[in-house]
């Protein structure tokens, strides 16, 4: 079998229990699979080796740039800065929409772009001059054995860690991530329940559970939802997302309300052939300030109004965006507005525990 050559891309996994039979329970992603003996997971990134679990992601690198922290999004971290962002390949999710599918729906197999190790890594950050790392194009969970040791590497260094996710990892995952070093979560919130189980297979109650969890262990967290025409956009839904973020996890949250454009097998099942029209993403915005949320961004639209920062007291402009980078900060004084004086909650830098 190609996955059990000698290959540096396999590592033993850090979270499963064996079961009887040389059976494995995955403790990676929520959907916790049972695998047998020489069988892979849903996500196809772990696999039985005579009851032991092994991940085939190990530095296994499809994808690394290094990007503005402004284009995962993140708002309301270290605006201006850039992050050095690898994937690897896989997904854990179904969506037939997915604008990463290139690499999100091919197997991990040791033909890849190249291994890369957690110490080439750190070269890279230095070489490149990032002011921190992300871990994005597919979905991250996937990379976790990687994620946790590169983090383990840089957190020491004051680099910022970052995670861009459908927010489906198992409760064990996240915590393990949080203590490694991981500062924030760019998290995908897709729709309702009903939305999640035609499109993802997946349950949109862990998602908010895991939101609520990273919130309450001190992670920073954005929520993007992709609103897709005809299958998420209605006013329910989105109200609902509004609400839900106000309530777990607070008014200055930022949400980014992202155009849509068809990609991978969209179209073919029946999606929008087109992108979401302006209008509906400033009936999300709205939706959203009505709910209370105080930072409501509209994304995937370069010089929309809305992707810029005003303040929720007087309404002046406080940072001014793009296509994925900063134009103008106007805050003064500690990320304070400079018309009202209100402190608008952005992180720039880090409190952390000496180790």
């Amino acid at each position: 079998m190609v996955y059990l050559s000698l290959s540096p891309f396999m590592k033993k996994s850090i979270l499963y229990e064996l079961l009887d039979g040389n059976r494995v329970r995955c403790g990676t992603c929520a959907r916790h699979c049972i695998i047998p003996e020489g069988k892979l997971g849903f996500c196809k990134t772990r696999i039985n080796h005579k009851g032991e679990l092994y991940c085939l992601t190990y530095g296994n690198i499809s994808s690394i740039s290094n990007n503005p922290i402004e284009k995962k999004p993140f708002y309301h971290f270290f605006p201006g800065t850039k992050a050095l962002t690898v994937g690897t390949w896989s997904c854990n999710f179904t969506c037939p929409f997915c604008q990463n599918w290139e690499i999100s729906k091919i197997s991990p197999s040791n033909l890849s772009k190249g291994y890369l190790s957690p110490e080439k890594f750190l070269e890279l950050l230095s070489q490149f001059n990032s002011q921190g790392t992300s871990f994005s194009f597919n979905e991250p969970t996937l990379l976790l054995e990687y994620a946790i040791d590169v983090m383990k590497l840089t957190k020491s260094l004051n680099y910022y860690q970052t995670y861009v996710t459908n927010m489906y990892m198992s409760e064990e995952a996240l915590k393990l991530l949080i203590e490694s070093g991981c500062d924030a979560f760019c998290a995908n919130m897709k729709g309702d329940q009903s939305f999640y189980r035609k499109n993802c297979a997946a349950d949109s109650q862990i998602v908010w559970r895991n939101l609520q969890k990273a919130k309450e262990l001190g992670a920073h967290i954005e929520v993007v939802t992709l609103v897709i025409p005809n299958e998420n956009d209605s006013e329910d839904i989105l109200r609902a997302i509004a609400e839900n973020i106000r309530n777990y996890l607070g008014i200055d949250t930022p949400w980014h309300c992202n155009q849509y454009y068809p990609a991978y097998k969209a179209v073919e099942i029946g999606m929008a052939n087109y992108r979401t029209p302006v209008e509906i993403l400033e009936k999300a915005y709205k939706i959203g300030r009505d709910e209370g949320l105080n930072y409501v961004y509209i994304g995937n639209v370069h010089g929309h109004k809305f992707e810029n920062t005003f303040c929720p007291n007087c309404g002046t402009l406080l940072i001014e965006r793009s296509i994925f980078g900063i134009k103008k900060n106007y805050l003064i004084d500690e990320n304070r507005c400079p018309s009202c004086g209100k402190l608008i909650p952005i992180i720039t830098s880090l409190k952390r525990e000496p180790n």
